[in-house]
């Protein structure tokens, strides 16, 4: 089994997107079962309703997934496995408060050393432990550090090691009986069998700590990693929620279509002998191994390029944009030269709103009395010599002014075409100028 990990802290970032993506399509090639499993553990940082918002997300871009568990349900199972390690003398009671241990952070960070726990509480004997815990001080419980370097094979990355250094005697059951992500992932993948675990390579330090969870809970099968590069925005900075691009919704809400979200970030560090493809047609042809090393810089042109691309197989966008289906054809047109579904909406609006331009005012009013005091004739060529001979305009000054007419601006389509299949309401449009 594969999973996809999200917490319900804050919107989706599209490297998260990316990381699902990539489990569904792994997990679809390995005829695999996908879990969504929600990290809920850190209460203080959950936002109420992110859970159901990523559901929504994934279902939004076609990600199918077998089982839906939240981390938190499993904290009796946590609990009795940070017991375990106690009582097999492979995890410590720390009774170091928050106060001493910023201390030694200091003190790390003066010596410009980094900072590693001192091993104070590691040998306290079971009386002075009682008498503590009798007396209500408060503690966490420890993993004991690890004797000999942590090893494993990066399906990316390659080889990788961890010093017991690197590693530490770190915390893995907080004061308040919950458990840390690293405590609560490690049991967890060892709960639900997952098979290969497929996430950011922000979260490679953590994988050595708990491969040494899993070991010391004598948990002997073997799980694979993929660790993804990292996203960088257009200044080649690492990706933030500063970056608008970085959020999904924001994507979404900007008119691109989930189809070229996700060919995008599959593309992103691949490469491939077809550019524009969807996600099911990704199941064909992707292979995690070769993802590149280095990391992908977003760059929204190529989004909009792909997003265009995508956008030409779209039918029935007045249903989409909930509007009457008599403008299906002048959506139509917008959408060729539009990137995104939020352009093809805004020049569609524009359409019924009042013109503003000066320039051509009063050859607009001209041309607009003859429409309207006339017949429309069918075909545009004979009502193209109507108006010209009828105004006497001519050039920039009949054609600009029409088409502002037609949809309130000076450049863009044929007019030939706008005529065609505005012709039925053009009267109407032409009134709200």
């Amino acid at each position: 089994m594969l999973r996809f990990a999200p917490s319900p802290t804050g919107d989706m970032h599209i490297g998260n997107l990316r990381v699902a993506i990539f489990n569904y399509i792994v997990a679809k090639q390995k005829n695999e079962k996908l879990l969504i499993r929600i990290e809920d553990t850190d209460k203080e940082r959950n936002i109420e309703g992110k859970d159901k918002e990523i559901l929504e997300i994934l279902d939004i871009f076609g990600i199918k997934y077998d089982q839906v568990v939240y981390q938190s349900s499993n904290f009796h199972i946590h609990r009795e496995m940070a017991k375990r390690l106690l009582d097999n003398k492979k995890a410590f009671v720390c009774f170091c408060n928050e106060d001493e241990i910023a201390v030694e952070r200091e003190k790390a960070k003066i010596e410009k050393r980094p900072y590693r726990y001192s091993g104070k509480c590691e040998y306290l004997d079971s009386k002075e432990i009682e008498k503590k815990i009798k007396h209500k001080k408060p503690f966490v419980i420890r993993l004991k550090k690890s004797e000999k370097p942590v090893k494993f094979s990066d399906l990316i990355k390659g080889e990788m090691e961890f010093s017991p250094f690197d590693i530490d005697s770190f915390v893995i059951m907080r004061a308040d009986l919950t458990p840390t992500y690293n405590f609560a992932c490690a049991v967890d993948d060892m709960l639900y069998d997952i098979s290969l675990v497929i996430r950011g390579e922000d979260h490679l330090s953590n994988t050595p700590k708990q491969i040494a969870i899993r070991k010391a809970l004598g948990y002997d099968k073997e799980i694979e990693y993929a660790h993804l590069p990292i996203i960088l925005n257009e200044e080649g900075k690492k990706m933030s929620k500063r970056d608008n691009a970085s959020s999904v919704k924001w994507l979404l809400k900007e008119g691109f279509l989930p189809e070229a979200i996700a060919n995008y970030l599959i593309l992103l560090g691949n490469s491939f002998e077809k550019e524009v493809f969807t996600l099911e047609e990704a199941v064909e042809f992707f292979d995690l191994s070769k993802i590149s090393r280095a990391p992908a810089k977003f760059d929204i042109d190529k989004l909009k390029f792909l997003n265009k691309e995508h956008m030409k197989k779209l039918n029935n966008l007045a249903k989409r944009f909930g509007v009457n289906e008599i403008y299906e054809g002048l959506l139509q047109i917008f959408k060729d030269e539009s990137d995104t579904l939020k352009e093809i909406k805004e020049k569609f609006d524009m359409v019924f709103e009042k013109c503003e331009d000066e320039e051509f005012k009063n050859e607009r009013e001209i041309i607009k009395k003859e429409i309207l005091e006339n017949e429309l004739e069918e075909n545009y060529d004979e009502f193209k010599k109507h108006i010209q001979t009828n105004t006497g305009l001519k050039g920039k000054k009949l054609f600009m002014p029409l088409r502002e007419l037609l949809i309130n601006q000076k450049h863009g389509a044929e007019i030939k075409d706008l005529y065609k299949t505005m012709r039925p309401y053009l009267k109407e449009v032409i009134k709200t100028r």
